[in-house]
């Protein structure tokens, strides 16, 4: 996906028409500069719901409020200028039934400035999609291993092998034919993301599921190793900030100790000498 001349937002139908295209890039984004570099490269920016995890310290993102999500994506905004803005919609807030639903997401959008939200699971949730894109709020649908259902699943396993594939199928068409504008696959196996590719009207954006997949999306600071409580299988460290900052750190506590830092370099003199230079500081 392209834009030339005036900097455009990517909508919605944008990323339905990149079916079968280019792959989509989409990464999460949690802050105003972290929005910012993803804008740059992404067609979409998602805010995740696994921000609870990566900035709250929380063991799951079941714990993850309504206000943390609008909080963040209202950062998120400020930083966009052309990838599509996605909000998750945290657990607990939709899956009540269409009418809780709607009054969140309008909340959401409203308040936000996003462009969509992200709904977890199949055919149970058909309905209130097709609620909710029938109003004027486009879904992004999300099947496969859903988090939110951790304790359902009994942890962060495969979702998809064998026979259970005709399920997680089967709710990629419910989902899809229900409105959504695309599906995310995560951690299914490559055979059958590209069965459901094929089989889905609308793009698949995968994790964990194969680059069959119509667009690709990970969680930033997977890939640039700055969360490093665990490693999924699918996750392909780019970068490892985590433990440059962990060294930086460790440096700037040493010159402190060792009365290096600050240098003269940083500090002020009783003579404004800069001052003469245009340095009124």
């Amino acid at each position: 996906m392209s834009v030339s001349g005036q900097v455009r937002a990517v909508t919605p139908p944008q990323v339905v028409a990149a079916k079968g295209g280019t792959p989509l890039v989409c990464l999460t984004a949690y802050t105003t500069p972290m929005a910012r570099l993803v804008d740059a490269h992404c067609d979409i920016a998602l805010v995740g719901d696994s921000v609870g995890m990566v900035l709250h310290g929380l063991p799951s993102t079941l714990g993850v409020t309504l206000e943390m999500m609008i909080m963040h994506g209202k950062a998120v905004r400020r930083g966009l200028e052309r990838a599509l803005m996605v909000v998750d919609m945290p657990f607990g807030s939709y899956e009540e039934g269409p009418d809780q639903a709607f009054r969140n997401a309008a909340r959401v959008m409203a308040e936000t400035g996003c462009a969509a939200v992200k709904l977890e699971g199949g055919e149970t949730m058909a309905e209130t999609i097709r609620f909710l894109t029938g109003r004027g709020i486009p879904v992004m649908a999300h099947v496969g291993l859903t988090p939110q259902a951790v304790n359902t699943f009994g942890g962060y396993t495969v979702q998809g092998r064998g026979e259970a594939g005709d399920r997680v199928l089967r709710d990629a068409k419910a989902v899809a034919e229900a409105g959504a504008f695309s599906v995310v696959l995560e951690k299914v196996p490559e055979s059958l993301a590209g069965r459901i590719t094929k089989e889905v009207a609308v793009p698949t954006i995968g994790i964990g599921a194969s680059a069959a997949c119509d667009g690709q999306v990970l969680v930033t600071d997977d890939m640039l190793g700055m969360f490093t409580d665990f490693r999924p299988k699918f996750v392909k460290r780019y970068a490892e900030l985590g433990n440059e900052a962990a060294s930086a750190i460790e440096a700037y506590a040493a010159e402190v100790r060792a009365r290096v830092f600050p240098a003269a370099e940083h500090v002020f003199g009783d003579t404004p000498k800069a001052a003469l230079k245009g340095d009124t500081q």
